[in-house]
C-alpha cells in the first residue's frame, strides 16, 4: 500500500488526460500529472513518486524529491506567511509546507530558516510541519556511549551554547567552550558525545576527546602535508575559522596536534606554516 508523505514504487493503472493513475493500494488510484511524467518511460515501468494530499485534499503523486519525508526533521524557509493560517516553508515541491500557528514557537519572518519536524496532521491526514520539535523527538535512553561519534542539526542558540537534534533523533547542547566559530540554525555538522545526563539530554563537543582525537589528527595533518608537496601554509597561529574548515577540528585540538608533531620531530614551524621532516621511522602513534 502507498503511505502518505513517504516515496513510494508504484506501477501504473492507466492513462488520461490528467496524466497517469497509479496503483496506490487500498488508498486507490493516485493521479500523477503529466507534467511529472518521465521521458523514458516505458510499458510496464514502476515509478517511484512522493504521495501527499493537493490544496483540495486530493491524493496527488509527484516525481520531485522533498527536502524531509514525513518523519524527518529539516531546516526549511519561510516563504509566505498567512494570518489566518500559518507560515509556509519552501521543502522542494511546487506546493509549500503549511507550519501552522500552534505548532510554532515563536513569531517568524519571510526569509528566515526554521527547524520543523514533517510530519502528518491526525485529523486531515494532511502534511504539515512543526517546529515543537520535543514532542517529535525518541522518548527512548539515547543508545550513545561518551565519546561517540553522531550527526548534529543546529536547531538554535541559547546562553549556554546552541541546541541540536542528534541522529534526528534526540536533543543535544553544544556548549560555547565546544567549539570556536559561530554555528548557523539549520547547519548539520558532525560531533562527539560529551556527557549523557539524566535528563535524556546530550552535552556535546564538535571534538573528540583526548588521545582519541590527537592521533588521527596527527596523521591527517601528515597526510596533508604528503599531498602538498611537503608544506602547508596553516599553523597554530591561523584563525579558528581557517583550521575548522581546513581540517574539521578546534584550533584547540590542531594546536594540540601540532604540538606532538613537533615533538617527535615530524614537522617545523615555518612562520607562517608548517614543513615536514624526513622521519621514515615515525609513526601515527609516536
Amino acid at each position: 500500500m502507498a503511505i502518505i508523505g513517504q516515496r513510494n514504487t508504484l506501477s501504473i493503472v492507466r492513462e488520461s488526460t490528467p496524466g497517469l493513475y497509479l496503483n496506490g493500494g487500498e488508498l486507490g488510484e493516485i493521479l500523477l500529472p503529466g507534467r511529472y511524467i518521465p521521458r523514458d518511460l516505458k510499458q510496464g515501468d514502476k515509478l517511484d513518486v512522493f504521495i501527499y494530499l493537493d490544496s483540495e485534499d486530493r491524493l496527488v503523486a509527484t516525481t520531485e524529491t522533498p527536502f524531509a519525508v514525513v518523519g524527518e526533521i529539516a531546516c526549511l524557509k519561510v516563504v509566505s506567511i498567512n494570518p489566518r493560517v500559518g507560515a509556509f516553508l519552501d521543502w522542494g515541491l511546487a506546493k509549500d509546507l503549511l507550519l501552522p500557528f500552534p505548532e510554532q514557537e515563536k513569531p517568524l519572518r519571510v526569509g528566515k530558516k526554521v527547524v520543523v519536524a514533517v510530519c502528518l496532521d491526525p485529523k486531515s491526514n494532511r502534511i504539515i510541519a512543526s517546529a515543537r520539535l520535543r514532542r517529535h523527538l525518541s522518548q527512548e535512553p539515547p543508545p550513545y556511549a561518551v565519546g561517540h561519534p553522531v550527526n548534529l542539526l543546529i536547531t538554535g542558540r541559547t546562553p549556554l551554547g546552541y541546541n541540536a537534534i542528534v541522529e534526528g533523533m534526540h536533543l543535544g547542547l553544544l556548549y560555547h567552550d565546544g567549539f570556536s566559530a559561530p554555528l548557523e540554525v539549520g547547519q548539520r555538522l558532525k560531533g562527539y558525545v560529551r556527557k549523557l545526563r539524566e535528563d535524556g539530554k546530550i552535552d556535546l563537543t564538535l571534538d573528540a576527546s583526548g588521545y582519541k582525537r590527537v592521533l588521527p589528527l596527527k596523521l591527517q595533518i601528515v597526510q596533508a602535508l604528503e599531498k602538498n608537496g611537503g608544506k602547508l601554509s596553516v599553523d597554530d597561529d591561523s584563525s579558528p575559522e581557517l583550521v575548522r574548515e581546513r581540517f574539521g577540528v578546534s584550533k584547540k585540538a590542531f594546536k594540540q596536534a601540532l604540538g606532538a608533531l613537533y615533538k617527535s620531530r615530524r614537522i617545523r614551524f615555518l612562520n607562517p606554516g608548517i614543513e615536514l621532516l624526513d622521519n621514515s621511522s615515525w609513526k601515527p602513534g609516536q
